[in-house]
């Protein structure tokens, strides 16, 4: 069985270089198992995101 401390201590074992690697696979199999949330909305998430993630965003929003 595999534990949590077993996975941060491989985690840890990785250079710095790997970890956005890293962080897209975890956000990819995390959305793979949200089964609520209609595949086309998963896959224009990341692509859709520069247009999301802005200052002015932020701005228009900060009312809410």
């Amino acid at each position: 069985m595999i534990t949590m401390n077993h996975l941060v201590n491989k985690i840890e074992s990785l250079p710095p270089e790997c970890f956005q690697e890293l962080m897209d696979f975890i956000e990819y199999l995390r959305l793979k198992y949200i089964k609520s949330i209609p595949e086309t909305m998963i896959l224009s998430e990341k692509s859709l995101a520069e247009y999301w993630d802005t200052p002015e965003e932020d701005e228009a929003w900060a009312d809410l």
